[in-house]
């Protein structure tokens, strides 16, 4: 089968290459892949300026839904045909403390798929079942493959930023991430919402505006910060929600965000802070 595959630690080594069916262990299903999605990790690694671990050759893709099409002998539950989601902790430990009260995802020994296992940029992938999520009917696969990057937007507005109604609320970035945060914040009782973007952001800021944002604003053609204290009592942002991925973007969050406000970091580069932390 062909897959898009790490193949080096250069900028550049990624490829479309002929690889080998996995084969499931009695404890794994087989599931043939409906979407993948592109994220900003996979970016990185093709421009070999990731900062976290991975195992080359390896296919990338984590972003991803699909049908199952074989079921190991152990599993229990699951059947050919079904749709499913598929999360991105290929493997976790199941022992540490953190498996045992429910955050695998924490796990030290965690692999994730498209970094250290083979990911969905491919026909099949061997998946344990307990990461499986029933995709609703009427729900497409394209779809189904942002359940992901919506699970990580629903996290950080609800369970991190904690959004009481009114409140004013920055997201920084408009990518997908940031654009769903965005959904996230207005259903979460949200104000005012103003995202902010760059040039390059032209089409996902109207995006932005016809899914509710409030204000958008170009921050290469704006000062947000000049934006933003005009609106409501000056004060600032109640809750800043940095998409971006960047390391500096948590400087112009603490310019934008009120005092006893909070800044929520969903997103980290690998690039050094290089500006000081005391206005926290």
């Amino acid at each position: 089968m062909r897959a898009v595959v790490k193949y080096g630690r250069q900028p550049g080594n990624v490829a479309v290459q002929e690889v080998a069916e996995p084969a499931i262990s009695p404890d794994q299903v087989l599931v043939e892949v409906g979407a993948v999605g592109v994220c900003g990790s996979d970016i990185h690694l093709w421009h070999e300026n990731q900062s976290w671990t991975i195992q080359c050759p390896v296919i990338l893709g984590h972003e991803w839904a699909g049908t199952i099409v074989d079921v190991g002998e152990n599993v229990a539950g699951w059947a050919e045909g079904e749709r499913v989601a598929v999360e991105t902790a290929a493997f976790v430990c199941g022992q540490c403390t953190y498996c045992l009260t429910g955050a695998y995802h924490m796990c030290p020994h965690r692999k994730g798929y498209g970094n250290l296992i083979d990911g969905a940029m491919t026909r099949y992938v061997a998946v344990r079942p307990s990461i499986l999520h029933r995709i609703p009917r009427g729900v497409s696969f394209e779809h189904a493959a942002l359940t992901e990057p919506a699970c990580v937007a629903t996290q950080a507005l609800t369970v991190n930023a904690r959004i009481k109604p009114g409140d004013t609320v920055v997201i920084q970035g408009a990518g997908t991430i940031g654009v769903m945060a965005l959904q996230v914040a207005r259903i979460s009782g949200a104000g005012t919402i103003i995202m902010l973007g760059t040039d390059v952001d032209t089409q996902r800021l109207e995006v932005a505006e016809e899914l509710g944002a409030d204000y958008t604003v170009n921050v290469q053609q704006s000062d947000a910060a000049g934006v933003l204290h005009k609106l409501g009592d000056g004060f600032g942002a109640d809750v800043v929600v940095d998409c971006t991925g960047v390391s500096a973007a948590l400087k112009q969050a603490m310019e934008l965000v009120r005092p006893l406000g909070t800044i929520v970091k969903i997103g980290w580069g690998p690039q050094p802070l290089n500006f000081s932390l005391d206005p926290l």
